[in-house]
């Protein structure tokens, strides 16, 4: 299991506000439940799946700001496949927080 970070952005706008465009994102990746587990953030949007069906998602979240009429959409991607052990979201999370406990108790 892989997981990526990404960030679609539209270029050539009418407006400084991408909410639209997010929020129709979020509506593809809903789509994809059972496939992957998705989060997002104030700058990005987490995903975490196999790695064929991440790469089917990126494509299919990339087009959706050219629904919209527009010429240009930057993407970026940054993908963490880790292939040693089990790495989530949440497992990636619990890591930290526990480590953050051991310092409390020191």
């Amino acid at each position: 299991m892989a997981i990526v970070d990404v960030t679609v952005i539209p270029i050539g706008t009418e407006s400084p506000s991408v909410s639209q465009y997010v929020a129709e994102i979020q509506q593809v990746l809903a789509s994809y439940e059972g496939k992957i587990t998705f989060e997002l953030t104030p700058m990005s949007t987490l995903i975490e799946g196999e790695l064929p069906v991440l790469f089917e998602v990126i494509q299919e979240i990339h087009e959706v700001p050219f629904k919209y009429g527009l010429k240009r959409v930057a993407t970026n991607i940054r993908i963490d496949d880790r292939r040693d052990k089990e790495s989530t979201l949440q497992s990636k999370r619990k890591s930290v927080e526990a480590r953050l406990e051991q310092k409390v108790e020191e």
